[in-house]
């Protein structure tokens, strides 16, 4: 077994892989970008190196550097996690050439199934089903568009080198096939450094279900079941689910057995994942093998009772395979969903910026966190807005979606925007709550899961309130501590008037909408009033930013969280956002940026797609903002003129800069 391992990786996956070393009683070295000086996969290492600047292409994807890493450190084996390099046939012939050993396939399989096109040939030859499709070397977008149409519609547009969702495009008709396949290119060059695109018939509410293969030097090879990753968004999953709901014995059996051919026809060892689409009458196609650990392996781990982690290690390093085929058992039922810093209701739009608050769940038996974050940590845009994977076991389905609808409650994150509601009303969805799955699901009940925008309920206006009230208090008790006359009336923040109570006025925003809390101290509690309505409240601060809340004969435990003018609110199992309104700045929104259109994050203007004095429509694309490796629309928001572009395709862009200068018709 070896004694010291590098991990070419960041974030989760890396504090995932030493949380395994560790146990094992292997060392461990990170590698790192500027931008990750302080990641938390960075602190948990036994030692790290830095590897460059903060972009992954002069950092994690230099392959030298991560081989001079190993020899300075004398790391033995590289564990690659997945993206980067993982799937980087070179990257491991590297390796193998400096005596070092790849946590991971041989180089000559990850080639085979890098290729989608290749692959399809190579699984043809193996009786491994396929879905009908182009995967030819001819790339001209004539004969693209050609075969498209004889596939007939829907098509997907895959990038061959692709992986994680990205470089792929659907067609819902023949007319759309040319802008389709030049945004693919353009995403799949930016991500792989390869343009090459396969075309496959798109199947009508398909099922994404996938088998964990491991194989040994031995020559063994065995299935541990299988994954239901159907619930996706951008092509990327969402939630994942193990075992698949409503698989039979026989249907299991036949894909394990049809995913064992597949990795065996390429000579495969270690971990690997074999994709399937699933028709909704149980027929299944390849789709393609991922020659890596996948991001929900945690699920696998907890129906089988295995360290996938450790077999790798083991396999590595020579070992036989831990268990056969029929020592490996299916245990309960498990569920994982990806908690982002993202923005459901606005197209799952990244967020940055600092975890003020990073509060998940108590891990146990049933409940487990994979996260490579801490409170105080900062999601950049440098890399995947990941913040944890929430993964949760039961006895059978219903008991583990009960207990991931309270795991979510109970998850909470100030400091960005998240999707733990969305994930929060996806669990509870009629349609998902009976299994009925497709990958189209979200699209198909987004009524459900992107309601109308509400009004901010009233008890979180006033525990907003009253959480602005106590922070006054304590900061004033806090200050008095520090003078010389802490006994002073002067510092009491209590609205003492003489002969009168003191009245005031609390704003907050919610979206477009100005909230006034009107508040009238007495003696011992204070009388707020939202519109028309008066409520008597007291409270008292807890530890940190807990505090104890009574509106009128309710007792009520909240957090509120200030970061800048933001309020977040965690009650009852729900988090919600104001905003501070301060009367003495408020400025006319319309006067914010003279009508121009802004960055809604940081990324790289990667094309123009309008001139400038050309007059558009409501909603007419202007240019494409690239940001997390993800490509982003930016359209006209009402009908008008261009007047002028504010950068060129290829210059980066920050948070909030105006990208276009815009007149709107009159």
């Amino acid at each position: 077994m070896f004694n010291k391992i590098l991990i070419a990786n960041r974030g989760e996956i890396a504090c995932r892989v030493i949380k395994t070393a560790r146990r094992m009683g292997i060392r461990t070295v990170a590698v790192y970008s500027e931008a990750d000086a302080n990641a938390r996969h960075v602190r948990l290492a036994d030692e790290a190196v830095l590897l460059g600047p903060a972009a992954a292409r002069e950092s994690y994807l230099v392959a030298d550097k991560i081989v001079d890493a190993c020899k300075r450190t004398g790391a033995q084996a590289v564990h690659p996690g997945y993206g980067f390099l993982s799937e980087n046939a070179d990257f491991a012939d590297a390796l193998a050439a400096n005596g070092i050993a790849f946590i991971g396939p041989p180089a000559s399989a990850i080639r085979a199934m890098g290729s989608k096109s290749e692959a399809k040939k190579l699984m043809g030859k193996a009786a491994v089903p396929l879905t009908p499709g182009y995967h030819g070397d001819d790339q001209t977008p004539e004969l693209l568009h050609k075969e498209a149409d004889a596939i007939s519609y829907p098509v997907l547009i895959k990038a061959a080198a692709g992986g994680g969702g990205k470089g792929m495009r659907l067609v819902e008709k023949s007319e759309d096939f040319p802008d389709a396949l030049a945004s693919c290119k353009r995403e799949a060059i930016s991500s792989f450094g390869d343009d090459h695109v396969l075309i496959e018939k798109y199947i009508t509410k398909p099922r994404h279900i996938e088998i964990q293969v491991f194989a040994d030097t031995q020559g063994d090879c065995v299935y541990l079941f299988e994954r239901d990753c159907s619930v996706q968004r951008r092509h990327q999953k969402v939630l994942e689910e193990a075992p698949a709901p409503g698989m039979t014995d026989a249907r299991r059996h036949e894909m394990g057995k049809a995913a064992v051919a597949a990795a065996k026809a390429v000579g495969y060892v270690g971990a690997g994942t074999v994709e399937f689409i699933a028709n909704q009458d149980g027929s299944f196609y390849f789709m393609e093998m991922n020659t890596r650990l996948q991001v929900e392996h945690p699920v696998t781990e907890m129906i089988t009772g295995q360290d996938l982690v450790e077999w790798q290690l083991r396999v590595a390093a020579g070992q036989p395979l831990p268990l056969a085929q029929e020592q490996l058992q299916i245990r309960g039922h498990a569920l994982e969903a990806r908690i982002y810093a993202e923005d459901a209701n606005k197209g799952f739009l990244p967020s940055t910026g600092m975890l003020v608050r990073l509060s998940p769940p108590a891990e146990s038996l049933n409940i487990r966190v994979d996260t490579g974050v801490e409170e105080g940590d900062e999601i950049t845009p440098f890399y995947d807005p990941m913040i944890a994977k929430l993964i949760v076991w039961d006895e059978h389905r219903d008991a583990a979606l009960a207990r991931m609808r309270k795991a979510l409650t109970d998850y909470q994150v100030a400091g960005v925007t998240t999707n733990i509601d969305f994930l929060s009303r996806l669990v509870a969805c009629p349609a998902f709550a009976i299994a009925d799955l497709d990958t189209g699901l979200i699209e198909r009940q987004k009524d459900f899961l992107f309601p109308a925008t509400q009004a901010v309920p009233r008890d979180t206006v006033l525990v907003a309130t009253v959480g602005e009230l106590l922070w006054e208090q304590h900061a004033a008790r806090q200050a008095a501590k520090a003078c010389g006359d802490p006994y002073s009336p002067w510092h009491a923040r209590d609205g003492w008037r003489m002969n009168l109570s003191s009245a005031r006025t609390i704003s907050f925003r919610d979206g477009d909408t100005l909230v006034d809390a009107q508040v009238r101290y007495q003696r011992d509690h204070w009388q707020i009033t939202l519109n028309g309505q008066t409520t008597l409240a007291r409270g008292k601060k807890l530890d940190g930013d807990r505090f104890a809340v009574e509106l009128d004969d309710r007792r009520l435990i909240a957090s509120v969280v200030a970061v800048d003018d933001k309020r977040s609110v965690f009650l009852q199992g729900a988090t919600h956002t104001l905003l501070r309104d301060d009367p003495l700045h408020r400025v006319d929104a319309g006067d914010s940026h003279g009508g121009g259109l802004t960055a809604p994050m940081p990324g790289k203007v990667v094309a123009l797609l309008a001139q400038p004095g050309q007059t558009v429509d409501k909603g007419t694309p202007l240019l494409i903002l690239e940001a997390m490796k993800m490509e982003h629309t930016i359209t006209a928001p009402t009908a008008g003129t261009i007047k002028a572009f504010c950068y060129a395709a290829g210059e980066q862009v920050s948070d909030g800069a105006a990208l276009v200068e815009f007149a709107e018709q009159a």
